[in-house]
């Protein structure tokens, strides 16, 4: 998940400021509580989807979502890393 931070009033905005550090934090907690020990939930620099944030990407598959709440969390972490399908209201499609 990125967690990059730019200058206050930046014209892409960032994803620290939209709150990654706080969806990442959740994130990581809850894939503990879910027993999902085989992943990793880890702090990137700029993905270079701003506007669109906050972003996360999925390896190996490349799957890139935003995720803007809790609940988005939720979704992705129980559709994508328990089911093993996609969340296509949260997808980012390759640009």
């Amino acid at each position: 998940m990125c967690v990059n931070v730019r200058p206050a009033g930046h014209p892409r905005g960032c994803c620290t400021e939209k709150g990654s550090l706080e969806l990442r934090a959740y994130m990581k907690n809850r894939a503990k509580e879910l027993g999902l020990n085989d992943i990793r939930i880890n702090a990137s620099q700029c993905l270079d989807r701003c506007e669109r944030g906050p972003v996360l990407v999925i390896y190996p598959e490349g799957v890139w979502y935003r995720c803007e709440s809790k609940e988005d969390i939720e979704e992705i972490l129980r559709v994508h890393l328990v089911e093993g399908g996609r969340v296509g209201r949260l997808l980012i499609e390759n640009d």
